[in-house]
């Protein structure tokens, strides 16, 4: 996949699969787009097909975020990151599994030198997620539905809010340490839901 100059906004949240898309009045982060890829992915089955009967209760879905962003070494281009966003869902009827699905889609990217080293870690962890959330969410679908089960749709997830709860003191504490080269990341476990919801 050919570099990509995309300008990021801070938005609402939107699912939208279009990197290019640009709202009037949001403030805008130069970040280049170098590749975009499946890292990881699973599928477990363990109790099919007799798991697929169509009698069966709707199980319950644990599902789990998670991102993590880490400093690449390249003769040529500065701030360059990998960032994985990795997405986890678990099906179960009372206390057996029915699958499993897991995915790890990444992005290497590079922050414009204009932004400063303070500001690499949420843009890390907040906009990159962004952009990558709608295509975690079209896998994951996909996957599950090629598993004999309703299609998996995650919800919207509020990166920013995940973000500022996780590192609520290194936000309030701005002469703290810089975090923009280091490894960084989170999960977040969502409440368990019936299939297909």
């Amino acid at each position: 996949m050919n570099d990509k100059e995309h300008t990021m906004s801070e938005t609402n949240g939107s699912t939208s699969p279009n990197p290019d898309e640009k709202q009037a009045g949001v403030r805008n982060i130069p970040v280049t787009i170098h590749s975009q890829y499946v890292k990881d992915i699973s599928f477990e089955n363990p109790h099919a097909p007799e798991a697929l009967s169509p009698n069966l209760p709707m199980p319950e879905l644990e599902i789990n975020i998670g991102m993590d962003a880490r400093s690449i070494s390249h003769p040529k281009i500065e701030n360059l990151y990998e960032v994985a966003l990795s997405a986890s869902v678990t099906a179960q009827r009372k206390s057996e599994t029915v699958f499993i699905a897991e995915v790890v889609y990444c992005s290497t990217v590079s922050i414009g030198d204009e932004v400063p080293p303070e500001q690499h870690h949420p843009i890390l962890l907040i906009e990159v997620p962004r952009l990558s959330f709608p295509f975690v969410r079209q896998i994951l679908s996909t996957l599950t539905q090629q598993g004999g089960y309703p299609p998996v749709l995650l919800s919207p997830v509020d990166f920013q809010a995940l973000y500022i709860e996780r590192f609520r003191e290194r936000i309030q504490d701005p002469e703290g340490e810089n975090v923009s080269g280091e490894a960084a990341s989170e999960k977040k476990p969502e409440k368990k839901k019936k299939a297909g919801a």
